[in-house]
């Protein structure tokens, strides 16, 4: 199990060839309050960049990119009932979907820990 950032203040835990995507406690931090999210429908082929959900808080709705090329597997379905657990647990219980990796080579463009942290401050 790897986990890589991006720029945008997305983190992808990497299982074999699916990912589970969240954003990161800066990224919640940031957002304030969520009150709610959503995602693409299970099935959906996302590119590297585009929106394969959204999250709204208090402040702002805010896109969440695909890190990677693939197919979304499912929504975290706790928070249909229970959006903050983004803010709560934002890289861990808080992810926001699973998808599938499918260009594993788009994994060297994302940072690591060490990274993400400096680009953060």
């Amino acid at each position: 199990m790897t986990v890589y950032y991006t720029k945008e203040h997305e983190w992808l835990r990497v299982e074999g060839n699916v990912a589970v995507v969240g954003i990161t406690a800066h990224a919640a931090n940031e957002l304030g309050e969520i009150v709610f999210s959503e995602a693409r429908d299970p099935g959906t082929t996302v590119e590297q960049g585009d929106s394969v959900a959204v999250v709204e808080s208090v402040k702002a709705a805010s896109d969440i990119y695909a890190p990677v090329t693939g197919d979304v597997l499912a929504f975290n379905d706790a928070l249909t009932d229970d959006a903050a657990l983004i803010n709560r647990d934002p890289e861990g219980e808080g992810w926001i979907v699973r998808m599938t990796v499918a260009d594993a080579t788009q994994l060297e463009g994302l940072m690591d820990h060490a990274t993400y942290t400096a680009l953060v401050g």
